[in-house]
């Protein structure tokens, strides 16, 4: 990986996860260093979530920084997705830094990736939703 690809990846991180820091809006400042969890793989690929970015959107969802890798492709995409841990629903609200307004939920499909980053992260998120 040349150094523009390095500079280039770590600007859309960037960006996640200041989308991340607008979407929970308005409070005290949080920031933590990223921590990846990888869930299961699947024959679609792999996919991880960030412990540290978990906040509650503006709507009082769960908000959490993404990481899917496909099996056929080397690079992964990031997403910032919303989960209403409730209903077991998930949207994307930005994909690689770019924001995908007004999202539509969505089941999980069947998708055993979507599924276990939303188990695990609504686990972990589960203080945070409390305190709604």
């Amino acid at each position: 990986m040349n150094g523009l690809q390095r500079c280039l990846r770590a600007a859309v991180l960037a960006a996640a996860v200041l989308l991340i820091a607008l979407a929970a809006g308005p409070g005290p400042a949080r920031a933590g260093p990223v921590n990846w969890q990888e869930v299961p793989e699947s024959t679609a690929g792999r996919q991880w979530w960030d412990t540290g970015s978990l906040r509650l959107s503006r709507g009082g969802e769960l908000s959490v920084l993404t990481r899917f890798q496909p099996a056929s492709e080397d690079r992964g995409q990031l997403y910032v997705m919303e989960l209403d841990c409730g209903q077991e629903l998930y949207r994307d609200t930005s994909v690689n830094g770019l924001p995908h307004f007004k999202a539509e939920w969505q089941p999980t499909g069947g998708d055993d990736l979507i599924s276990e980053v939303l188990d695990q992260a609504c686990a972990a998120g589960s203080e945070l939703l409390a305190s709604r």
